[in-house]
């Protein structure tokens, strides 16, 4: 907010210099952004009184007079006809040189001497009108400089209020937290008017629909008024504001809403239907055509200010074209209101308009101070409009709001606070901005918070303002003693850095994408309605469409990076994320969250080089990522099961991933439709893992075995099985004779083709036998051997490989 330092000098004596009062503003709890200087600039420019005025002899538009400086008598030849004889003046004498470049010297203007030039507002660049010369208030000493006799050097202060301050998004406000701060006496203008002999409620009422909406709604009624400008102290004081002048009635509004905090309106009375207020909602799709032209839609929540017929203000924000006050008003009503706070905001958003009167309402205006702000507005009107003023004001307060007491510990204060305040300085403070304190006892008081301070809810806040007022800078700096203990990482987290660990020496990059992903991402995968993917909750407000839901996976988001790095030719990718996912669980507010882990690898197994044969990456490379994952993270009893179906992936190139009969992911090459859709033709490899069932099936545990001091000894078996019979049913077969002996087994080969029948396949192992206790013999680990076979062909139906 804008606020002038001369004008805050009509309320309250200001010993301070700018810089100082802008330190303890911003001391107190308001930041003051900047403090601009106002210079004019007006070098031998003075006040001059029109002693004569005659027409020039020789034109017809051009005026001659004479224009005294209390010590010189000057001839002026004007083309103005806005002034009179005696009328006081800003004049330009030889030597000077006006803002708009233009320098005065002496001339003669069609066969006249003019020693000098009467000034407009325009032409001094201390004001917009241009229409005539500036006529100055009677009583200015005569040849004192214009600048000095206007009082047109000032400072503006930027002061950012915060949005629990309205109370001080005025000139008044301002200066009552500077008499708190300074020990002056604010100086409230006295409101003293005339008021004629008819009373106000035979000429005009109001009725209010929705006091919800509007609590409070005061009026008054001027008649024969003459609009023109307002003086221009206060058009001057407008403009240091930021608000532009329009006529005395407006002006006045704005006058006092600058003043007060109040904002006002003021309805042409005679274009009043019925010549009376009814304050209630629109309806919905209502069309209002505000004062700037706008054809506004309304909705059933806006508060419309009507008369007998039709509305003619939007409540709380903006008046209409069907009431604005014209040059040919002579009559004006003035509202003065309180406003629902919360229902002025939604109206201002909805309706995409912001105004002083809005930024005020929506913040909460003194409703204790509606009458004296309407009161004030029907003063200055009468002063610089003239008219005859209604006897009383319409005030329909269906439900008044009585201000609250507060109890405050002085003790308590101190305690929070770290000082030792006495009790008659904390009154003192609280008094200083108009808080009425009583004395409970020895350590209470009781604080009656007053209707404009709508922030003073509990004793904290109380304590708050002592602090603010005595000044944050004499709270004692104490160092608060407190015992720091370094908290370790939990398992989880320790799992998680691991496999990150991990997954990073395997060459794989970690990604981290945002939550918020597209419900078409999802859609692309192919999954039925019941997948639990598609139980995702959905944003209320999205900031665009494709992140409009929570994830569920984190497979959309390793795709749509492929993507990316593939636009920009990155082909050899592997990449992971381990982050959270999100589902709506059924009568429950809240999602479920679970932490996963991801995996995406494609392109070439080892990147091209000349030492490396170009191969790409297949189904074994990620289930080998997977296997070293689980080693690394001391996962036991892992296993791979196929699986014919699982939508997203590959079938025939897809396995569940199982720890203990628990299923806890999913393997596979993804699907070539679910590429087509993200726009992908690359061969790609994925695995999704439930991380928090891994940290369940984690073990502490490490097991350590020496090398054996005895020599092993090998054998390889051939064999021919059906192509459903996978590596881990051999395996589990030999596991299951529990021989010691046994202390190894890989495979080596697997062949299809000539020798071995359609539907078969040869798988080629070596059985590696040891003892930790003695050296073998051959016949003894022959006999293991023909048991293990034996064991094999009728357990998985296979037979021995010619």
């Amino acid at each position: 907010m804008k606020v002038s330092f001369n004008w805050l000098r009509e309320y309250i004596d200001i010993d301070l210099a700018p810089d100082e009062l802008g330190e303890s503003i911003t001391m107190a709890g308001f930041e003051v952004e900047s403090i601009s200087k106002v210079d004019a600039n007006l070098n031998n420019v003075v006040v001059g009184k029109i002693v004569s005025l005659k027409p020039h002899p020789n034109a017809d538009k051009l005026s001659l007079c004479q224009v005294s400086t209390g010590g010189h008598l000057y001839p002026v030849v004007c083309g103005a006809a806005n002034m009179i004889s005696g009328d006081c003046v800003a004049l330009a004498l030889e030597g000077a040189l006006l803002p708009n470049g233009m320098k005065i010297k002496n001339t003669r203007i069609r066969g006249e001497l003019s020693q000098g030039m009467m000034c407009s507002e325009e032409e001094l660049k201390i004001g917009g009108d241009s229409r005539g010369i500036l006529i100055l208030p009677d009583g200015l000493k005569l040849g004192k400089d214009i600048a000095s006799a206007l009082n047109l050097e000032d400072y503006i202060f930027e002061i950012n209020i915060t949005p629990n301050r309205p109370d001080c998004l005025s000139i008044i406000g301002i200066a009552r937290e500077i008499a708190a701060i300074t020990g002056k006496i604010l100086k409230i203008p006295r409101i003293e008017f005339r008021q004629g002999n008819e009373k106000i409620d035979k000429l005009t009422s109001v009725d209010i629909h929705d006091p919800e909406l509007c609590p409070r709604y005061s009026a008054s009624l001027i008649a024969d008024v003459t609009i023109g400008l307002s003086p221009f102290w206060m058009r001057r004081r407008l403009e240091s504001a930021g608000i532009r002048p329009v006529s005395n009635v407006v002006d006045v509004t704005n006058y006092v809403l600058m003043e007060f905090g109040q904002p006002l309106h003021a309805f042409d009375f005679d274009l009043l239907t019925e010549r009376r207020i009814v304050v209630q909602r629109a309806d919905d799709g209502d069309i209002f055509t505000s004062l700037d032209g706008m054809e506004r839609h309304l909705f059933s929540d806006t508060l419309m200010i009507c008369d007998g017929e039709k509305p003619v203000a939007i409540g709380g924000i903006m008046g209409g074209l069907n009431s604005e006050v014209s040059e040919d008003t002579s009559n004006v009503l003035i509202e003065s209101a309180y406003f629902n706070p919360t229902n002025i905001r939604k109206t201002s958003k909805k309706l995409g308009l912001q105004t002083e009167a809005s930024y005020r309402f929506e913040r909460g205006v003194d409703y204790g101070g509606v009458i004296r702000a309407l009161n004030r507005a029907t003063q200055l009107v009468l002063d610089f409009c003239g008219g005859k003023a209604a006897k009383g004001v319409v005030d329909q307060y269906p439900s008044p709001i009585f201000p609250k007491e507060i109890s405050l510990s002085i003790n308590k204060t101190n305690k929070i606070l770290g000082t030792s305040l006495k009790k008659g300085k904390v009154k003192r403070h609280l008094k200083g901005i108009e808080l009425d304190v009583k004395d409970l006892d020895r350590d209470k008081v009781s604080v009656k918070i007053p209707s404009f301070r709508m922030d003073l809810h509990r004793e904290i806040d109380l304590i708050e303002e002592v602090a603010r007022l005595d000044g944050y800078n004499n709270i004692p700096t104490t160092t608060p003693v407190v015992r720091v203990n370094t908290a370790g990482k939990n398992p989880a987290q320790v799992l998680q850095d691991n496999a990150k660990d991990i997954l990073a020496s395997m060459g794989y990059y970690e990604v981290v994408n945002y939550s918020f992903i597209s419900p078409l991402s999802v859609a692309l995968l192919n999954l039925d309605d019941e997948h639990p993917y598609k139980r995702f909750i959905s944003i209320k407000n999205p900031l665009r469409e494709d992140q409009s839901i929570m994830r569920t996976t984190l497979i959309p988001g390793l795709l749509n990076t492929m993507k990316t790095n593939v636009y920009n030719k990155n082909l050899n990718l592997k990449l992971f994320e381990l982050g959270t996912v999100f589902y709506s669980v059924k009568e429950e507010e809240l999602p479920r969250e679970k932490k996963m882990l991801s995996a995406l690898a494609t392109g070439l197994r080892y990147g091209e080089s000349w030492s490396f044969p170009g191969e790409g990456i297949d189904f074994y490379d990620i289930t080998g990522s997977l296997e070293n994952l689980f080693e690394g993270l001391n996962i036991m009893n892992f296993n791979f099961l196929s699986t014919p179906d699982t939508l997203y992936l590959h079938p025939g190139k897809s396995s569940l991933i199982m720890v203990d009969n628990t299923q806890i992911g999913t393997v596979g090459e993804v699907h070539s439709a679910v590429l087509e859709g993200y726009e992908l033709s690359n061969t790609v490899y994925i695995f999704e893992l439930d991380f928090d069932l891994m940290v369940k099936h984690t073990s502490s545990d490490k097991k350590i075995k020496p090398l054996s001091k005895y020599p092993p000894i090998y054998r390889d078996i051939a064999l021919i099985v059906d192509e459903s019979v996978q590596f881990k049913d051999i395996y589990n077969a030999i596991n299951k004779l529990s021989n010691k002996l046994v202390d190894n087994i890989q495979v080596f080969d697997v062949y299809r083709g000539k020798s071995v029948a359609h539907g078969k396949k040869s798988l080629a192992y070596r059985i590696k036998y040891q003892s930790y206790e003695r050296t073998l013999t051959d016949k003894e680990v022959n006999n293991i051997h023909e048991k293990l076979v034996s064991n094999l062909v009728e357990k998985v139906g296979a037979r021995i490989r010619e």
